[in-house]
């Protein structure tokens, strides 16, 4: 799949903005509406549009403890990889869960929970529980100095091809 310039201010501003109503994008990016929703509609379709979400305050939330937990697995199989992330895929407290190399570890996962206390207990009575789990190592952040769910799109071109 290819995008052009017009597909970029698309995505750029879909990324801003994601309630932007198709009027206001199309304007935005000089289409008229209906041209302009057939754009949004196949840039979904493709799979690179892959959901609209509303992003929460996590902090008026009383989610007020954001960890980074580093897990190391007894063995590298994949029906113990596989377990294991069907495990956490289930725990809504984890964010963010990924295969590492370089460190220690062999996942690591960000997770959010109101306090400490919820923290010990999601530590001790679900994660080291899990089959294959041999090693936890937990950073907890201080202080968020960049958040974005913006991706960047300055190195798509005419000419790059996307492809998943």
């Amino acid at each position: 799949m290819k995008l052009d310039r017009t597909d970029r201010k698309i995505l750029k501003a879909m990324q801003h903005n994601g309630r932007i109503s198709n009027l206001e994008l199309a304007d935005l990016v000089g289409l008229s509406p209906t041209p302009c929703s057939r754009r949004v509609k196949r840039l979904e379709e493709s799979g690179l549009i892959r959901a609209h979400v509303t992003l929460l305050n996590q902090s008026m939330l009383g989610l007020k403890l954001t960890a980074y937990i580093g897990i190391s697995m007894d063995r590298h199989t994949p029906d113990r990889f596989e377990a294991f992330e069907a495990e956490v895929m289930s725990y809504p407290e984890v964010m963010e869960c990924s295969v590492v190399t370089g460190q220690s570890s062999d996942y690591l996962l960000k997770a959010v929970v109101a306090d400490m206390e919820y923290y010990e207990r999601f530590l001790l009575g679900r994660l080291t529980r899990i089959p294959g789990v041999t090693g936890v190592h937990s950073s907890f952040e201080l202080r968020r100095v960049i958040q974005r769910t913006e991706l960047p799109l300055d190195h798509i071109d005419d000419t790059t091809l996307l492809r998943d």
